[in-house]
């Protein structure tokens, strides 16, 4: 069996404020033609299809035009991400399984799979650690406890299915191995959020999505990361698809570069030796975060910029011999931190006092709420 393993479209977004709904239809039409070009027999999509809960009219287009092109090449089997709704994403699925196209979001029917060929197929859509505890009784709010929760009943499936059958997995989790980018909304307040590698033990293929760049955890077990950068710091991801051959000696991969409409970088240095060292010319037509390293601020900077580099998107002031968090971005002072860490900043900041436990507490169930309101969205 061929399979070609993609996901995290993110369709509808936009990366800072340039759209990138022609750059995502012209990865369509690669993913499009190397099924056909490949003779692929089953195309997995593992989550986060749209970019939000509620896509753009546009992006609903672009992907049901998708469907409609897969659906005459090949089997097709997806799961909802973090980023989707699950009920928008699923509305109509059961009608979807008669066109070949098989679309799971519902965390009940994990354990049941779609059968293609001689492979079950078993769809796990994200897991909000919150919204399955209590219905599959769980002690430990985490990732890692509903995802094995999850695997526990797929494997107690497959086992019913003879030794001919084999076993693929769809998952959308953070699972240890993998890099996470800027790019991935953090997924940790909902519990821990890595989940090891060893829970698709004993599985033929485990198809990740989640993380935006392609990483192999296992031979068997891999991301194959976003189609598109939606990130700077991806500059060096290589973005495609995972191309899989199961075969009854084992398995092989090899990965299937997409379209690049336009490569992304970061580059750092002096105004004036930014628009005239040669060295730079490699950078006029990509899309660019600069940081500006002179020790005042240049007046007029990002029109200065622009002249030069008409794609420069970002721009940063980092004045040589250090700064204050006041010359940082906000994004740059809140990476790597989380919800939780960022709304105690602001409590400290209005009452002169840290977060007292009891706020946090507060705090912490105000954000659980959030996200089990837009999971159920």
């Amino acid at each position: 069996m061929r399979i070609l393993h993609t996901s995290d479209w993110h369709l509808g977004r936009s990366f800072h404020r340039e759209d990138l709904l022609a750059a995502q239809a012209a990865f369509v039409d690669h993913l499009v033609e190397t099924v056909r070009a490949e003779k692929v027999d089953l195309v997995l999509v593992s989550g986060d299809v749209y970019d939000r809960a509620l896509p753009a009219v546009d992006a609903v287009r672009l992907f049901d035009d998708t469907l409609g092109r897969l659906k005459g090449l090949a089997r097709v089997v997806l799961i909802a991400g973090n980023h989707d709704s699950v009920h928008r994403l699923g509305f109509g699925s059961a009608l979807m399984d008669d066109a070949g196209v098989h679309v799971r979001t519902d965390f009940s029917t994990v354990g049941e799979p779609v059968v293609v060929g001689d492979a079950a197929v078993y769809g796990v859509p994200y897991l909000e650690p919150e919204l399955v505890r209590h219905p599959w009784d769980l002690d430990e709010r985490s990732h890692a406890a509903t995802l094995a929760e999850a695997m526990r009943r797929v494997r107690a499936d497959a086992a019913h299915r003879g030794p001919g059958v084999r076993s693929v997995v769809l998952a959308h989790a953070f699972v240890t191995g993998g890099e996470a980018s800027e790019s991935e909304r953090d997924i940790s307040v909902g519990g821990s959020s890595h989940v090891p590698a060893s829970v698709f033990e004993g599985v033929d293929y485990a198809a990740l999505g989640h993380l935006h760049g392609r990483w192999s955890i296992t031979d068997r077990v891999r991301y194959s990361g976003s189609p598109l950068a939606y990130s700077f710091s991806e500059e060096r991801h290589v973005k495609g698809s995972w191309l899989i051959d199961l075969r009854d000696d084992g398995l092989s991969a090899e990965f299937v570069e997409a379209p690049v409409p336009r490569r992304v970088a970061r580059i750092r240095g002096r105004i004036e030796d930014l628009l005239t060292d040669a060295r730079f010319e490699q950078y006029e037509d990509r899309w660019l975060q600069v940081t500006l390293t002179d020790r005042r601020r240049p007046s007029a900077a990002m029109e200065r910029v622009r002249r030069r580099f008409p794609h420069a998107l970002v721009l940063g002031f980092e004045p040589e011999g250090g700064g204050t968090d006041g010359s940082r971005t906000w994004s740059e002072r809140v990476r790597e931190r989380s919800e939780l860490d960022i709304a105690g900043d602001f409590v400290a900041e209005v009452t002169d006092g840290p977060a007292s436990g009891a706020e946090r507490a507060l705090l912490h169930e105000a954000f659980e709420h959030c996200r089990r309101k837009e999971a159920l969205t």
